[in-house]
């Protein structure tokens, strides 16, 4: 599965994949092959992090 590479576009991209196929950010990865701390660090840029609890990238910390 090839993602976005412009952090908006990405971060969108994986809000829809995790809210309508995902149970978890790992459990994405896992299924695209992705590197995780690749991916949060580029989410990073544009002030983006992974929130368990909502199971999407929230601004903010």
């Amino acid at each position: 599965m090839k993602m976005p590479n412009d952090p908006f576009i990405l971060m969108s991209y994986l809000n829809t994949q995790l809210r309508d196929h995902y149970d978890s950010f790992a459990e994405l990865c896992k299924s695209a092959g992705a590197d995780a701390a690749e991916i949060e660090e580029k989410m990073k840029t544009i002030g983006y992090y992974y929130c368990a609890e909502q199971n999407q990238f929230r601004p903010g910390k």
